[in-house]
């Protein structure tokens, strides 16, 4: 009766939100759900009944998150990154490229991110708008970018992918840059001239006056008031840059470029978008099915449409293009590294499950954070690990074929920089530091294969020790560094900067 009555619901659910979608040349309309009603979708397709709730961050709220060590691993034995799945261990690079890697891809699209269509439309870059500006002390080029997806065969949805670039100009040839998920901005705009700022104001006050001729009396009062007034400008005496400057600034410093590209403009971050953005485009407005990528892969095949872009401009050192992100956006850059390889190198910051966090972990945040509130990051197979009661039965994170010691794996033999802060300050324990230290541990037998260096520890995960914090494991192309601040990579820019010139062999 349960079921009948589920179905029922969602089908009226389905009616309700089609009808008030309408459709022309012929296209079908867009299917418009609430967050609930898309999960409930979804756990019709899959045969779930039932999830398991997921975990409070408060310690004494209901269904609190378990931060007992002792407890955290249920099934402590990982997936073996180099083991074919005919148990057949890899010993070779060979093996690793042409068998065991393709595995793993295809179990982590499968029943974690979801898969890339086959027919995602073409992207056509256009230069919007170009500026010479300062960053600290430095002249840059920032140029404003837009990525029009073709959407000629659904017109409904429109896709404009939005991405600032900044280069310096003070370094010959091209540079390396740093791809990171953000809100993109000019640092700092260009100012008209004092004479272009003094006609500004006249033709702004004569305006005003026309539109309502009462404030002329005001400026008669205040006959050297000027509405429109200059920024403050670059100080070229302000002091130089170091660690604590922004990010950005210190990039710049370098001699590196940075990109910001805006995840939203890509795909919504909340399940009720996922008809809409470049996952409803290529759906036609219909809801996903199981295998359909989720979120974060959305957000990788962006960042990699940026790069196609990147490619293209001669100010940019398209081999040594890096990726970057932060908690979700931290998820997004290890996706991103893992799956797209002309990615070369990546900062990954704080990113917790699913990202550098092992799923199989029961400690602060877990699979069933994911299955429930944020089952839109994931493709929808990976509900089914938070299955309390379904047509298959029960799933938990043990069930999975593979976790986050792969997917770091999957990046080798590039340069992969995991990057965490400290609860103290903000880097909440939810996170769990140190199950990304152990997935960290493990993938590095991977970059040994590969002959690149790792942490330069063992890679029994189960009993190296996570490094004091602020302790530099910072050798090889697999590096760690837990910093002294909060929810961001920002204190480790200063030390990620040498490492990556040094493993890339860039000098400015």
């Amino acid at each position: 009766m349960k079921k009948i009555l589920f179905s029922l619901l969602i089908a009226s659910a389905s009616a309700v939100a089609q009808n008030t979608a309408s459709s022309r040349d012929g296209v079908p309309p867009l299917v418009t759900y609430t967050d609930q009603q898309d999960r409930e979708n979804m756990m019709q397709q899959l045969g779930i009944k039932k999830l398991r709730p997921g975990y409070n961050s408060n310690e004494s709220a209901p269904n609190p998150a378990n931060y007992n060590e002792s407890v955290a691993n249920p099934c402590p034995v990982l997936p073996d990154a180099l083991m074919l799945k005919n148990g057949r261990k890899v010993t070779t690079a060979d093996d690793w490229w042409n068998k065991r890697r393709p595995e793993l891809v295809e179990d982590f699209e499968r029943e974690i991110y979801g898969r890339i269509p086959k027919n995602v439309p073409k992207v056509t870059w256009t230069v919007k708008i170009t500026d010479k500006e300062v960053v600290g002390r430095t002249s840059v080029i920032a140029k404003q970018l837009v990525g029009h997806v073709d959407n000629s065969e659904y017109p409904l949805i429109n896709v404009d992918i939005n991405m600032m670039l900044v280069v310096p100009t003070n370094v010959k040839g091209p540079v390396p840059v740093l791809m990171m998920f953000g809100r993109p901005s000019f640092p700092a705009p260009a100012q008209p001239s004092p004479e272009h700022m003094e006609k500004l104001n006249a033709v702004f006050k004569d305006m005003m006056i026309k539109h309502d001729p009462s404030v002329k009396a005001i400026f008669d009062q205040y006959p050297a008031y000027t509405p429109i007034t200059r920024l403050p400008g670059p100080n070229f005496f302000a002091p130089a840059t170091n660690g604590e400057s922004p990010s950005t600034e210190q990039l710049i410093a370098a001699g590196w470029g940075y990109a910001t590209i805006e995840p939203a403009s890509i795909q919504a971050d909340n399940g009720a978008g996922l008809t809409r953005g470049i996952i409803g485009l290529v759906n036609k407005g219909q809801p996903r099915k199981p295998e359909d990528w989720g979120a974060l892969r959305a957000w990788a095949w962006g960042a990699a449409r940026g790069l196609d872009y990147l490619e293209t401009d001669p100010a940019v050192d398209a081999k040594r293009v890096g990726i970057e992100g932060v908690s979700r956006y931290g998820k997004a850059a290890l996706v991103t590294l893992a799956l797209e390889p002309r990615f070369a190198i990546g900062l990954i910051g704080s990113s917790g499950k699913g990202g550098s966090t092992l799923h199989r972990r029961i400690f602060g945040e877990g699979v069933e954070n994911l299955t429930g509130g944020f089952y839109y990051w994931m493709g929808g197979n990976y509900m089914k690990y938070g299955a309390e009661e379904a047509g298959f039965g029960t799933k938990t994170g043990c069930d999975l074929p593979v976790d986050s010691h792969e997917l770091i794996a999957l990046c080798a033999p590039r340069p992969t920089f995991i990057s965490y802060g400290i609860p103290e300050k903000g880097d909440a324990k939810w996170l769990d530091q140190h199950g990304s230290y152990m997935a960290t541990v493990a993938a590095g037998a991977v970059f040994k294969l590969l002959g690149a260096k790792d942490i330069g520890v063992s890679n029994d995960y189960m009993t190296e020790k996570m490094p004091p914090v602020n302790t530099d494991k910072l050798e090889g192309q697999l590096a760690w560094r837990q910093h002294d601040g909060g929810h961001t990579d920002w204190p480790n820019m200063q030390h990620f900067i040498p490492w990556a010139n040094r493993v890339l062999k860039y000098e400015k």
